[in-house]
């Protein structure tokens, strides 16, 4: 399966990596498009419409607001289209690819690594051969279209919120005196541990804290400093901010 990706920005080079196969891709003008095919194997091709006439399956991976400008390079097009624009719901989607199968996705970048989350609006499920890319790079989670940016919340932003707990609390560990590459190696083994503890808890968010926290413990002084510090608020406003710009 050829995948032609429009787009060869940070998500399109993710879900490239992830699949690890060679694509065709065009940017605009930017490199990239011949960087990642380098990287990859395929072809930077220098237009859509160029993209379009070989690909299997088409990632739409341009800017929201270049939309009507790609389209008009697809007119016809009546393949599968995998869209990973944030913010643009399936009717325009749809409006603007009229002949095509539109699917609108919402990975987040551990797609790189094929551990990625990818949350699809459950009216446009995607059919075997699109669910078939999506499973190889992670979990697909079909999602209400109008919950579509909430998930982006839940899961889309949240390797850039991991990366900075993970700096806060490397910065901290340095401050009382552990080196930065003894910090990071122990704080980022234990969030990928903590996660894979939290999954096969099923999820059960007390019950891993439960297991760690003694009362009057270290970890429950930790605890009550982070909820006076206000975490749970912080996350909330987080969300507030990602669905409400």
């Amino acid at each position: 399966m050829l995948v032609g990706l429009i787009g060869a920005g940070n998500m399109a080079r993710a879900l490239a990596r992830g699949w690890g196969e060679p694509v065709l891709a065009v940017d605009g003008g930017s490199g990239r498009a011949r960087v990642l095919v380098e990287e990859l194997g395929g072809e930077a091709l220098p237009s859509v419409t160029a993209v379009a006439e070989r690909a299997d399956v088409l990632v739409l991976a341009c800017k929201p607001h270049q939309l009507d400008t790609v389209s008009g390079e697809l007119e016809g097009f009546s393949g599968d289209v995998l869209s990973v624009l944030g913010a643009t719901p399936l009717v325009r989607l749809r409006a603007a690819l009229p002949n095509a199968t539109v699917v609108r996705t919402m990975p987040n970048t551990p797609v790189e690594v094929r551990r990625g989350v990818i949350a699809v609006a459950a009216e446009a499920p995607p059919g075997e051969q699109v669910a078939a890319l999506l499973e190889k790079v992670g979990d697909v989670v079909l999602v209400p279209e109008a919950l579509m940016d909430v998930a982006t919340g839940a899961s889309g932003v949240t390797p850039a919120y991991v990366a900075l707990i993970a700096e806060a609390m490397i910065e901290a560990c340095v401050k009382h005196g552990l080196k930065q590459d003894l910090a990071a190696r122990l704080v980022v083994g234990a969030l990928e541990g903590s996660a894979a503890l939290l999954a096969a808890r099923g999820a059960d968010t007390l019950a891993v804290r439960r297991e760690v926290t003694s009362p009057g413990g270290s970890t429950a002084r930790g605890l009550a400093a982070l909820e006076r510090g206000g975490l749970r608020p912080a996350f909330l406003d987080a969300l507030d901010a990602v669905v409400k710009p």
